[in-house]
């Protein structure tokens, strides 16, 4: 078990006009002065500062977070074993295929050893490079090979400052988009800060730097940056260009770097949806935005060779279904409320059963089953029936995938994001409901324009993006706790750009009859300072004890087994295990391994489930031919698991097992009536007694605190 131990001491469209100008000059009575060259200048300044803002809250978001991991392992002074059991669970399967390209022979061989891959699932071929998101491994291996920096910069470190330097690209993505849809930079600035303070349910990126979400998230706000800058009014047609360009670079670059891409594209394809029947969105910018997902993510399914999960996903069903749907109906933006509410609540049953068709059609052509374990684990997980299904309520039993705790929001309150968040939400909410009415009445627009400075709620395009594109992921981050990450940042930028909006302040102020054009710019920019001093204040004591804390990395237990596979088994050793292990077994001695953490493939599923017997009630002859089966020789089994406390009664592993196979789960509580006593103890407690039922199968090879190491007879 890892332990750190303290270190020794050694829209709308009724909004005609751009972003609010920061340099326009405003007398007393009301009375605009124009000064052309003065407003230039200013808004060059203003820019420039801005920008080197910007980039110095990137640069330091990096250096603190590679500061917080090297204090809280002593990375620079650890053994390098000890910074490859570091990286955990998935993280060290990837982190491996990087060591792999790196110490290969050539970049040739490196690429042929991951095309055919024979040590990854024992006496099986896989394609890595067609299986799991790891072409910025091949990259990284790549570059660092071809730059000349061996001398002084090890893989390790180029890997892990490679993400860390992302998280500069992150923030300032995340503080562009704040910028972009307020007008000021003061408001990434805020976003910026709420960020770093906010830390803990902002990013994780200092303890698991490899996760897939590490690589992919930066992406994906430098897409939503673009996007909202695609979404202002009266772009140039060269703007408009390159935006698209930016938006499709950023799209395929997060495909690319995380298998879940097509869910998150699916969600914001989905605000992308709601806004166009809204008539909140220009529909051509809306289908462009379309197609360069469809785009992006066939692009990745080519350079996958041809992942059938990705053809298979409900993004490329959703969005050609769409696109279908909308040639269909021609007229949908036409007539009055009623007319338009019955046209689209046809548009959206036409939407969504030619969604279903579709994926239902690919899906039965491929024969694809690889995210079935994720449409059992939605199934089971808001209540449409209990499962016995192995691989559900493994989902189902991690905290990671259950509901967002209560805390967050306490930890969120205490830097007053959650506050300024509830309010702009509110006030945006509502906005945005009376534009949508407006919008799908068909309300007479010259009226309309007479009545727009004292009456008309706008909502700029950008702005309604942002909001519906935070409701949706919010309801994410609710509902699967490890999605927060990407609702908490976003909730960043939103609150900042509402406490820093022109529209936000001016629609609060004439709610309370208090509305005046220099009050507004007053609350506009006192309010985040005071915000900006209370966080300063409160917070930066405490960041500063955060970074004088120094810990370092203990793990005996796990160093000392991998020292001795190292040692003691050939090359060619196949082991088995839990999944979490077996992928710091493979990072670290290079071994053939059963099973892995990467659990998008229905064989492997299986697999692991099967490998898995050796924490349930099963004879060891039983054991031993699955293993056996899969080509083992050795089988590390954990206390850890055997004897688990970490989690109640029916999620333990060895009840989801028990559960599956149709046995009684130890200890007190209630069964399910059809569930019986196993004919056998359980495997993992028995084999230590040295029975001679078992030790004619297994012989114990290595032990200490944690482990247990058995080398498998090979008679028949």
């Amino acid at each position: 078990m890892t332990t750190l131990r303290q270190r020794r001491v050694g829209k709308g469209t009724e909004a005609a006009e751009d972003q609010p100008s920061e340099e326009t000059n405003v007398k007393p009575d009301g009375k605009i002065l124009s000064d052309p060259t003065g407003g230039k200048l200013w808004n060059i300044l203003s820019v420039t500062v801005g920008g080197i803002v910007a980039i110095s809250l990137g640069l330091l978001t990096s250096v603190y977070v590679a500061t917080l991991h090297e204090n809280d392992l002593w990375f620079s002074n650890i053994k390098e074993v000890e910074r490859e059991i570091s990286f955990r669970t998935e993280c060290g399967l990837y982190y491996s295929f990087y060591k792999q390209m790196i110490q290969a022979a050539s970049i040739q061989q490196g690429l042929h050893g991951l095309v055919y891959d024979n040590k990854t699932e024992s006496v099986r071929t896989i394609n890595i490079l067609e299986r799991m998101n790891v072409y910025q491994e091949v990259f990284l291996s790549i570059l660092y090979r071809i730059l000349p920096i061996q001398q002084y910069l090890e893989p390790v470190y180029f890997y892990i400052y490679t993400l860390f330097g992302l998280q500069a690209v992150y923030v300032i993505a995340l503080y562009v988009t704040s910028w972009l849809l307020s007008g000021t930079w003061l408001s990434g600035l805020l976003a910026a800060c709420w960020y770093i303070t906010n830390r803990v349910d902002t990013t994780r990126v200092e303890f698991t730097i490899p996760l897939r979400e590490n690589w992919a998230l930066p992406f994906f706000a430098v897409q939503i940056a673009a996007i909202t800058y695609l979404l202002r009014t009266h772009l140039q047609p060269v703007q408009e260009r390159l935006t698209l360009m930016a938006v499709f670079i950023a799209t395929f670059l997060f495909s690319l770097t995380w298998q879940f891409n097509q869910f998150m594209m699916l969600i914001q394809a989905l605000a992308l949806f709601i806004l166009d029947c809204l008539d909140m969105l220009p529909t051509a910018k809306v289908t462009w935005l379309y197609i360069i997902q469809i785009s992006g993510i066939l692009l990745v399914c080519v350079l996958q060779f041809f992942n059938s999960m990705i053809l298979g996903s409900l993004l490329i069903s959703f969005n050609v279904s769409v696109l279908i749907a909308r040639t269909i109906q021609k007229n949908l933006k036409k007539g009055g409320l009623l007319n338009r509410l019955v046209k689209l609540i046809l548009h959206v049953l036409l939407v969504l059963c030619l969604t279903l068709l579709i994926n239902k059609f690919i899906k039965k052509i491929l024969n694809l089953e690889s995210d079935e374990h994720i449409f059992k684990f939605l199934k089971a997980k808001f209540g449409f029936g209990a499962t016995r299904d192995f691989d559900a309520n493994l989902y189902l039993c991690e905290e990671a995938f259950g509901l967002l705790p209560l805390n967050t929001f306490s930890r969120l309150s205490s830097t007053l994001l959650f506050y300024a968040y509830g309010f702009v939400l509110f006030l945006l909410t509502a906005a945005a409901v009376i534009v949508a009415f407006r919008n799908l009445s068909g309300s007479n627009q010259v009226q309309l324009k007479e009545k727009m400075e004292e009456y008309t709620v706008t909502l700029k395009p950008d702005a309604a993006y942002s909001l519906v594109h935070t409701v949706l992921f919010g309801c994410l981050a609710l509902s699967t706790m490890r999605m927060k990450y990407l609702w908490t940042s976003h909730m960043c930028v939103f609150a900042s750009f509402g406490l820093c909006s022109t529209e936000v302040w001016k629609l609060t102020l004439k709610c309370l009859h208090l509305y005046t054009s220099q009050r507004t710019q007053v609350i506009k920019y006192s309010i985040p300072i005071i915000t900006l001093l209370y966080i300063s204040f409160k917070f930066w004591p405490g960041i500063m004890d955060e970074l004088s804390e120094l810990r370092e990395f203990y793990d005996p237990d796990t160093v000392e087994l991998m020292n001795w596979i190292k040692s003691n088994t050939p090359n060619t050793a196949v082991f088995a295990g839990s999944m979490q292990l077996l992928a710091g077994v493979k990072l670290c001695t290079g071994r053939t391994l059963t099973n892995h953490p990467h659990y998008e493939d229905k064989n492997l599923r299986e697999r692991t489930k099967q490998i898995y017997q050796i924490y349930a009630k099963r004879s060891p002859g039983d054991v031993h031919g699955i293993l056996r089966s899969f080509g083992t020789d050795y089988v590390i089994l954990e206390d850890s698991i055997c004897y688990e406390r970490r989690h109640s009664r029916g999620c333990r592993l060895r009840d989801l097992l028990d559960v599956a196979n149709g046995h009684i789960m130890d200890g007190l509580g209630e069964n399910e009536p059809d569930l019986k006593p196993s004919l056998y103890p359980r495997f993992c407690e028995e084999i230590k007694k040295n029975l001679p039922s078992y030790t004619m199968h297994f012989t114990r090879v290595f032990q200490n605190k944690t482990f247990h190491v058995y080398k498998l007879a090979k008679h028949k």
